[in-house]
């Protein structure tokens, strides 16, 4: 439900993260969305993956990540960095809405600095309900939004509510 950005574009946003993460660690920021060992992630809007490999460490063994994006080179990278971690909890997802999840399967969904690029937020929020459990939660960011923007854009449709505000992120409940 967004443009797919260039190859060259996707690139240079890989090598970004990769500096970021260097001062900004993923699972810095995965801590505010509660993953624990066992959990389902979905990581919509991927990128590299790299909220993916660490949610993937987050979750452990018994836990699964599925990493989704509509940029082909995003979902190669998932699977190229996760068998260099020893992951074996990820699968990749080339989609830019339908996840092809079974409903009320996914305990968190990722969705960071994703949102401003959608051309179809509704239908994105709509697929994110879906697949959450029931006691599922969004987690959100977005550098580009500012708080109030965000808090309605993903309110306004009542699929979902906010339940609390990190340091990074804001946590919505199904």
């Amino acid at each position: 439900m967004y443009k797919q950005m260039s190859d060259f574009h996707f690139r240079f946003m890989a090598f970004y993260f990769k500096l970021r993460d260097l001062f900004l660690p993923p699972k810095r920021i995965l801590e505010e969305a509660e993953i624990k060992p066992g959990c389902v992630v979905l990581d919509f809007g991927c990128g590299p993956g790299s909220y993916s490999i660490a949610g993937a460490e987050m979750v452990g063994a018994g836990g699964k990540v599925y990493a989704l994006d509509i940029h082909p080179l995003a979902c190669k990278a998932v699977q190229k960095a996760a068998p260099k971690k020893g992951l074996k909890n990820i699968e990749t997802i080339n989609s830019d809405c339908t996840t092809g999840l079974e409903k009320e399967s996914v305990d968190i969904a990722l969705l960071y600095d994703t949102f401003h690029v959608l051309s179809e937020k509704k239908a994105v929020l709509e697929e994110l309900h879906r697949v959450l459990k029931r006691d599922g939660m969004l987690s959100f960011n977005d550098h580009h939004m500012k708080e109030d923007e965000i808090i309605s854009a993903v309110t306004e449709a009542g699929l979902f509510r906010l339940s609390r505000k990190g340091k990074k992120t804001y946590s919505f409940l199904k």
